[in-house]
């Protein structure tokens, strides 16, 4: 079964099938003034090549207030917290998304990864970005940068981070 999980802060969709992460998409999420709602959802409509152009080439809607995930024709704004609530992909994405999921396919949205339950393993995962260091992430999610490198073997310095890596991070 599969399920989406967005985290806002980290302006990252993660698709999984039987509780395991199968890909990850950077998106846009709402901007200050029109949120993201966050809770549990589920997709309640999909549509494909959807009139509206704005909307890309797939349209996944899991409010009745409209809000969906979807391509979009402004690629430069994934990353950005810049829609009016709406989950925006790349077009590729978005379809690669569409094709695995269906009506009724859950969707959760955290604004953070310390919001909700707690991990059992007493760590989370933050997917890089471009421009992160381990500093900033550390300084992000109230921890130090040794306790980083402690838990993430791969990680031998402050350096040796890039864009999409998936790294611990301790609770």
């Amino acid at each position: 079964m599969a399920k989406i999980l967005i985290i806002l802060d980290e302006r990252t969709l993660y698709l999984y099938q039987n509780n395991q992460v199968v890909r990850s998409f950077p998106v846009a999420i709402g901007k200050a003034s029109t949120p993201t709602p966050t809770g549990n959802f589920s997709i309640i409509n999909k549509l494909k090549n959807p009139y509206n152009k704005a909307l890309g080439t797939r349209w996944m809607q899991f409010t009745h207030r409209m809000h969906g995930i979807h391509g979009n024709n402004q690629p430069s704004s994934i990353g950005k917290a810049i829609s009016n609530g709406c989950v925006r992909m790349y077009n590729k994405d978005a379809e690669f998304l569409y094709d695995r999921v269906s009506i009724g396919t859950p969707v959760e949205i955290r604004q953070n990864r310390r919001t909700g339950s707690k991990n059992k393993s007493g760590y989370s995962y933050y997917t890089v970005k471009t421009g992160d260091t381990l500093y900033q992430i550390a300084k992000k999610f109230n921890t130090t940068v040794e306790k980083i490198i402690a838990i993430n073997p791969n990680i031998k310095n402050k350096n040796t981070i890039y864009p999409g890596q998936q790294i611990k991070i301790p609770d």
